[in-house]
């Protein structure tokens, strides 16, 4: 199968008393092995709930997602985090890197917690390290490293398992333009390299339009952001009557 990621009549529906709020509504998307995909939206408009509901970190209140084919909302909550474990990696905006670890540690952390041996934890993350240009860091603390290092490491520790699929939420949105062109150079290439999924979501339209593809949150559903432009800037019947 082609697809990494497939969601299905995505709903998700958060309930404080007698009060409901819909944040998805029949969400659909299919994203390809290696694509590179950018999601924009204003805030509050549930980005990050779907980041969640993809990357198997919170359950939809309807609809299906399949990675690699696997439903894995129908997992276990022990199957689910292995799953989630061995085939995706998480991106945010701010690193949460564990600031008693170095970059080494930290980026080996997740082959750790799947129970891999240390030593051969240690040289797996050493080796991504040396891949994001972080060789030279690799005994440093996050204390003693740059935001645009941090997030780097960041990076290597999502992809130091090889996961199928990156799902990543504002990335760059905390560094200032010259550290977040370094950073989007390097999930590019990262992304070439590995033919990892990568699903980026940013505020940022310009970051956006150099994916390979855009969508745009929109009241609860996925819409292709350049459809939604020309959509917009093509004028209306009575506007027509108006000139």
């Amino acid at each position: 199968m082609n697809d990494v990621l497939v969601c299905k009549g995505v709903s998700k529906t958060y309930k404080q008393g007698s009060i409901e709020t819909q944040v998805l509504n029949n969400l659909n998307l299919n994203v390809k092995k290696g694509e590179l995909l950018a999601v924009v939206g204003s805030s509050g408009c549930g980005k990050s709930t779907f980041l969640h509901i993809a990357g198997a970190l919170d359950l939809p209140s309807a609809g299906t997602v399949l990675i690699n084919d696997v439903d894995i909302h129908k997992l276990s909550d022990k199957k689910r985090a292995l799953f989630r474990n061995e085939n995706i990696g998480f991106i945010y905006q701010f690193h949460h890197l564990m600031m008693e670890f170095s970059a080494q540690e930290n980026v080996a952390m997740p082959l750790m917690i799947r129970g891999e041996k240390p030593k051969i934890a240690l040289a797996q993350a050493t080796e991504m390290l040396e891949k994001v240009g972080l060789s030279h860091r690799i005994e440093h603390r996050p204390s003693e490293l740059s935001g645009g290092e941090r997030q780097r490491v960041a990076i290597a520790r999502a992809l130091v398992t090889k996961p199928a699929l990156v799902l990543a939420d504002e990335p760059t949105g905390n560094l200032d333009f010259d550290t977040a062109e370094q950073i989007f150079q390097l999930l590019k290439t990262l992304n070439k390299e590995s033919h990892t999924s990568f699903v980026v979501v940013t505020h940022d339209l310009s970051l956006a339009n150099r994916m390979d593809r855009q969508l745009r949150l929109d009241h609860g559903q996925l819409v292709d952001l350049v459809s939604l432009v020309q959509t917009l800037s093509e004028p209306n019947e009575s506007s027509e009557a108006n000139l």
